[in-house]
Parts: structure tokens; C-alpha cells; sequence
């Protein structure tokens, strides 16, 4: 594990979670799918109640949306690329790969000025035009724009989650470099694991 030097907020250890917060912790491997507790999720280890909004957010996101995960890890992995955080985009490009995108759409979100840098169809590509002025200066976002992504084929109830997803990393984001854990570890533990050659799990939860 990572030092915690630079991190403004105490990251509680697995090992020393004790009633309300173990529970959670638990709830936080189930819901990830990992073996460890992610340590976004323990920078607000010291105030379970915000832990709890956090992972219910989480898991409303990536465990019971209706875009497909690919789609989904895409929109996060990009948003946390435009909020310039490496800690976030390297923990979405690995559940990018995991859920079927390839290496090279993962490599040039880590690079890419734009969505036209990216290998990603029209569809994709005006989506994430959308989902950048989203992140940046949402109060801009006009009908046209909304009706410009209806065009390209994706409906209403794709936009609302689409929307939702983005905006959680925003706030994400924004609590990762914010309380220190982005800017002094810019590679999540998450994003140093392999990627399995296959997964029929991960085929699976992706239609979920």
C-alpha cells in the first residue's frame, strides 16, 4: 500500500475498520468487484455517512445502469481526464480494458486533447463533445446541443445517465485532487492491477 504523506484526510486502514465502517468496507469490495477497498473510498473513511452516499452513488452508476459498462467507464474515464486527474483516468481506463474497450482507446484518453483524438465512433464522439462541455461550462449547454446527441442516436434516458455518470466524476474528481490523494499518488492501486486476457464475469455485468 501507498504511503498516505500528502493526503489531508486520515485513510483508514482495512485492518482497523471496526463496526459501521467494516460493514461498509465490505459493501465496498462487493460493489467494485475487488479484493481491497479503493482508496477513494477511504479518504471519507472517518465519516461513514459520507462513505455511504458515496458507494450508494457508485453502485447506482456501474452496478445497475442500462448504458452498457463499456459505455459507462468510457464516460469516466474521459470526464476524469478532462478534470486533468491521472489517479482517476488510470482507474477507468483498467475498467475500461476490463469491460471490453481496447488498449488503445485507454492509452489515447491518456493523451488526448479532445474527443476527436480519441478511436471512438461518430455516436461515441458527439456524446463526449456533450459530456466535455458538461465538465467544463455545463451552464452552456444549449437545446441544440441536447437535440445535436438525440440526432446521433442516443435517447433522453441515455443523456440522463450519461449526465449523472459525468457528473459524479466531477465531484469525484474534485475529491480525489482536492483532499491530496490525486495529486501525491498519481496511480491508483486499482490501475496497477491486470487486465484478465477474459472475462466472462465482466461480459456478463456489462449488459447489466
Amino acid at each position: 500500500m501507498h504511503s498516505n504523506a500528502g493526503v489531508r484526510v486520515p485513510l483508514i486502514d482495512e485492518a482497523d475498520a471496526t463496526g459501521r465502517l467494516a460493514e461498509l468496507y465490505e459493501r465496498a469490495k462487493e460493489v467494485t468487484g475487488l479484493d481491497f477497498v479503493p482508496d477513494m473510498f477511504r479518504l471519507v473513511s472517518s465519516r461513514p455517512e459520507l462513505l455511504e452516499t458515496m458507494l450508494a452513488g457508485y453502485n447506482g452508476v456501474f452496478n445497475h445502469g442500462r448504458l452498457p459498462r463499456q459505455t459507462r467507464e468510457l464516460i469516466s474515464a474521459w470526464t476524469s481526464r478532462v478534470n486533468q486527474c491521472p489517479y482517476c483516468v488510470g482507474t477507468h481506463n483498467f475498467f475500461l480494458q476490463v469491460f471490453g474497450g481496447s488498449k488503445e482507446l485507454a492509452d489515447a484518453i491518456e493523451r488526448a486533447q479532445s474527443p476527436d483524438d480519441l478511436p471512438v465512433d461518430e455516436r461515441e464522439r458527439v456524446l463526449l463533445h456533450l459530456l466535455t462541455k458538461l465538465s467544463v461550462s455545463a451552464y452552456r449547454i444549449t437545446d441544440a446541443d441536447w437535440r445535436h446527441a438525440l440526432d446521433a442516436g442516443w435517447t433522453a434516458d441515455d443523456l440522463l445517465e450519461a449526465f449523472f455518470c459525468a457528473a459524479l466524476f466531477n465531484f469525484i474528481t474534485r475529491l480525489v485532487d482536492g483532499l491530496g490523494l490525486g495529486t501525491t499518488v498519481t496511480r491508483s492501486r486499482i490501475s496497477q492491477q491486470s487486465v484478465p486476457d477474459t472475462s466472462a464475469t465482466a461480459t456478463a455485468a456489462a449488459t447489466d
